[in-house]
């Protein structure tokens, strides 16, 4: 089966990009499943109810979230969906869930876990070990297991990778927005990138207009943010995975050039 990972998609030339060209790699790629970062897919910062919808009727099959989960106070209803995720190391006693089953194209059910670093973000619960402890509940209903780590740095994703190879079919980082070229195959069978990358605008620091961002490093000062709309990038990544026994057996970036939307 082929599993279409779509970076953090970013606003609304985010999501043009994603309507343009998801129909493309679904046919071209044979994908089975499709699922998307969608925690910056609203202005750039967080998500709601519309937007949401509008990525499930594109054909999109699940949601992962990140650090923006909160962003938006719509947030509140577009937990209550059975695909979308926020990180499952989050308290307890917070709303939403941490992981969902879906089934793919081809039948076959597949796990998708959200996980969130801790080094320079929310100082949440171990991801190591809420990801343990998740991945055995999973493993009841999926034999396919998809990780979508949002992290900041590069050795706590890789540590990520190394923790799950060969226990789940892949693992994504996000949250950087900048494409790694580190995709492999690790030895025991799980796909892993360190980061997928975007959707969005690539004239402007990731994803978002470049002048604000430079004046407030020149001047420390607050500035508003805006979704950039020049030279938007589609980055993706295929995976695909042997179903009968969960473990990858490819994985290919996509980095497409949109244009200005």
């Amino acid at each position: 089966m082929k599993i279409l990972f779509i970076g953090d998609i970013i606003g609304e030339p985010g999501r043009i990009a994603v309507t343009m060209l998801l129909p493309h790699y679904c046919k071209t790629e044979c994908i089975d499943l499709v699922v998307v970062n969608g925690e910056n897919s609203a202005g750039g910062f967080g998500i709601t109810q519309k937007v949401a919808e509008e990525m499930f009727a594109l054909g999109v099959d699940a949601i992962t979230l990140g650090n923006h989960t909160w962003d938006r106070k719509e947030a509140l209803d577009v937990l209550n969906h059975p695909n979308i995720v926020r990180p499952a190391n989050y308290p307890p006693e917070v709303m939403g869930k941490g992981y969902t089953i879906v089934t793919a194209e081809n039948g076959v059910k597949v796990g998708v876990i959200n996980l969130m670093g801790r080094v320079f973000l929310s100082t949440l619960d171990c991801p190591f070990r809420t990801g343990e402890s998740v991945l055995k509940e999973v493993k009841k209903h999926a034999g396919v297991v998809l990780i979508d780590f949002h992290a900041e740095i590069t050795s706590e994703k890789q540590s990520m990778g190394w923790f799950f190879d060969g226990r789940v079919s892949v693992v994504v980082g996000t949250h950087t927005h900048v494409q790694t070229a580190d995709e492999r195959i690790l030895p025991g069978g799980t796909a892993y990138i360190t980061d997928v990358g975007m959707v969005g605008g690539r004239d402007g620091v990731i994803g978002i207009t470049k002048e604000p961002v430079l004046r407030k490093y020149l001047t420390q000062l607050p500035a508003k943010f805006e979704v950039s709309r020049r030279d938007v990038i589609f980055n993706a990544v295929v995976i695909e995975v042997d179903d009968t026994t969960g473990k990858s057996v490819s994985i290919k970036r996509v980095n497409q050039v949109v244009g200005d939307l």
